[in-house]
């Protein structure tokens, strides 16, 4: 099985010092920890061997590619859960490791920004439970109609009760019919603050949608095939809190984006903690158009998934 959250930081203390070469007092500085703890961390680092390389096991194998992909792609945590050919489902263990990284994450007083999907909602459903103290979680994007399965407001209520939080839904619609309807909704007071106060939150959580006949924002009647086919055509490379992105990780410019009642994507970038979680393969260019945008600072992927991010980052490297 892949690292623990809580361990973490001792693979990441053990990689800075001994495969980038930093001194304790840089490695501190990087980890924002005390250079006590940092060689509190290499002590338990070595004693348990996983500095060890020549000796290492495969979860030690995995923790090395997640170091990897930290420094390749410039973000601050990635965490890789274990795929076997063996599974039935190679993907199950994604929303597992998630969940736990999640709680590892969130801090008192947190406000956290939720957004939606089967991703979003398979965390929220096997989330422990906590009882954090004066932590709000609140919805990024307005809601759907019943009896879509996985709506934004239910994976915000869902995370806010598994901790014991306050959960702040938007009460406004994902798509307006008008580009003007939008446009007026957005300025009523109770919207226009709820969207401004999104650049607040600590801790964001989502995934990437695809732009497909398969993609949520299809499957709910947002739009037809035919017309994501169209905003495809046009550039389209994924969907961020129920808005298309392009290769570059920007609001696609398009009547759609126009009409959807959504947190805006400089205020996610904003975010100082943005939990992406991608399970399927199929994701491969809407997470890598996600991470041009910044709009993801700690990662957790698969195994499978984790490889083939490092490929490319190699090869735009090259």
């Amino acid at each position: 099985m892949a690292i623990r959250p809580a361990e973490q930081i001792i693979h990441k203390a053990a990689w800075l010092y001994y495969a980038h070469g930093l001194r304790q007092d840089e490695v501190a500085k990087q980890l924002d920890i005390s250079r006590a703890s940092v060689a509190m961390y290499l002590r338990k680092a070595r004693e348990t061997g996983i500095v060890n390389i020549s000796t290492s096991t495969q979860l030690f194998a995995e923790d090395v590619l997640a170091r990897q992909l930290e420094d390749a792609l410039k973000l601050d945590a990635v965490w890789i859960a274990p795929q076997t050919e063996q599974a039935a489902d190679p993907t199950a263990e994604v929303p597992v490791l998630a969940a736990s990284v999640f709680l590892e994450l969130v801090r008192k007083g947190d406000r956290i920004g939720v957004a939606w999907g089967r991703t979003v909602y398979a965390i929220a459903d096997i989330m422990s439970y906590a009882d954090l103290q004066e932590v709000t979680v609140v919805q990024l994007c307005g809601n759907l109609g019943a009896p879509y399965s996985y709506r934004p407001d239910q994976c915000t209520m869902e995370i806010a009760r598994r901790l014991n939080a306050q959960g702040i839904n938007f009460y406004a619609p994902l798509v307006l019919t008008t580009e003007a309807l939008a446009r007026d909704l957005r300025a009523e007071p109770v919207i226009r603050e709820q969207l401004a106060s999104i650049s607040d939150c600590d801790l964001a959580l989502y995934s990437v949608g695809t732009v497909d006949a398969d993609s949520h924002v299809v499957k709910c009647g947002a739009l037809t095939p035919d017309e994501m086919d169209a905003l495809r055509q046009r550039g389209a490379a994924g969907v961020i809190a129920g808005q298309i992105i392009d290769a570059r990780g920007a609001a696609l410019d398009c009547s759609y984006n126009r009409r959807v009642i959504s947190a805006d994507l400089k205020s996610l970038a904003a975010i100082p903690k943005r939990l992406m979680v991608v399970q399927e393969d199929k994701k491969f260019e809407p997470l890598i158009a996600a991470i041009t945008g910044g709009l993801c600072s700690h990662l957790v992927v698969g195994a499978g998934m984790a490889r083939r991010l490092l490929d490319h980052a190699k090869a735009m490297a090259g």
